[in-house]
């Protein structure tokens, strides 16, 4: 039996690769990453010696549906900063890494095209070809899928053309001392979100880690600017306090602004899911790999 390639390690890829590798379907996962997770994403910056951690994309997870609460109750998340929403531990990172625990997963492997042979489905990347497969499941960003999909599923493509996201510049700080300020802050200027990532179960508590989230407007006005060109005034806005030290990342296709409004789209070879595909949340994705899925087996 010819393998499934699922493109993308997010939390929709991860999602569809378990479930058919429960159901006796051969997988391989592959992202464009160093690691999986996709925006469930944690850094590790050390500073004179000492690593701070920060979840840099997404900041906490909220279950609505058994069959993602279940998989949160799995990996032991915790409530933070309510009882309603919840985050693992030691980063956010840590549930990527979980769902992608026996599966084939291969990292750091962008790829740029798909063919189909007669032999089945294959992967074009820098370094050459993956395959065959029989068939391919895409799970990144629309915009990143779009190409990949067009030349072979035109139709599935067009759909997808509809969903917009915004961007969103994310600076990570540690300061010295503790700010007088509650743990999570948010629509203050140019701030959108601001979170004492020290202040979540599992983490540090000894150190003064703050995540600072720019406002869509900001981040689309500075999208192509450069990290230090953003910190500056993002900090301003925050805090008088100088910070031991500042990094910045750049999501361009962070917060969804308009979905597709079905669960996924499959054609019978290849398909597509994604948090694009129902709202802006991680459980949105988790639902949308389920579906996607859940029609390849049934196919």
């Amino acid at each position: 039996m010819l393998p499934i390639a699922i493109i993308g390690a997010g939390l929709a890829g991860l999602t569809a690769a378990r479930l058919l590798a429960a159901a006796g379907r051969p997988v391989r996962v592959f992202d464009k990453g160093r690691g999986v997770g996709g925006r469930l994403a944690t850094r590790r910056i050390t500073h004179d010696g000492v690593t701070h951690s920060f979840d840099h994309g997404a900041q906490y997870v909220r279950a609505e549906g058994k069959g993602f609460a279940a998989l949160l109750d799995e990996i032991q998340a915790r409530p933070w900063p309510d009882s309603l929403r919840r985050v693992p531990a030691p980063g956010m990172s840590a549930l990527g890494r979980a769902m992608a625990g026996g599966l084939d997963v291969t990292t750091a492997c962008e790829i740029r095209a798909l063919r189909q042979e007669e032999k089945g489905w294959f992967l074009d990347h820098a370094a050459g070809a993956q395959g065959p497969f029989a068939a391919v499941l895409v799970t990144t960003p629309a915009p990143q899928a779009i190409p990949l999909l067009a030349p072979h599923a035109p139709r599935l493509a067009r759909s997808l053309v509809g969903i917009r996201y915004a961007p969103c510049w994310t600076v990570l700080a540690g300061f010295a001392t503790r700010l007088p300020l509650p743990d999570t802050l948010r629509h203050r200027g140019i701030i959108g979100w601001a979170a004492r990532d020290s202040s979540k179960p599992g983490r540090d508590a000894s150190q003064e880690n703050w995540v600072i989230q720019a406002s869509p407007g900001f981040s689309a006005a500075h999208l192509e600017e450069t990290p230090e060109h953003v910190i500056a005034p993002l900090l301003a806005a925050f805090t008088a306090e100088t910070p031991l030290f500042a990094q910045a990342h750049r999501w361009r296709y962070a917060l969804l602004q308009s979905p597709l409004g079905a669960p996924c789209l499959w054609d019978g070879a290849l398909g597509y899911a994604s948090d694009g595909c129902l709202a802006g949340r991680a459980e949105a994705a988790f639902d949308s790999g389920t579906a996607l899925a859940q029609k390849v087996l049934a196919a």
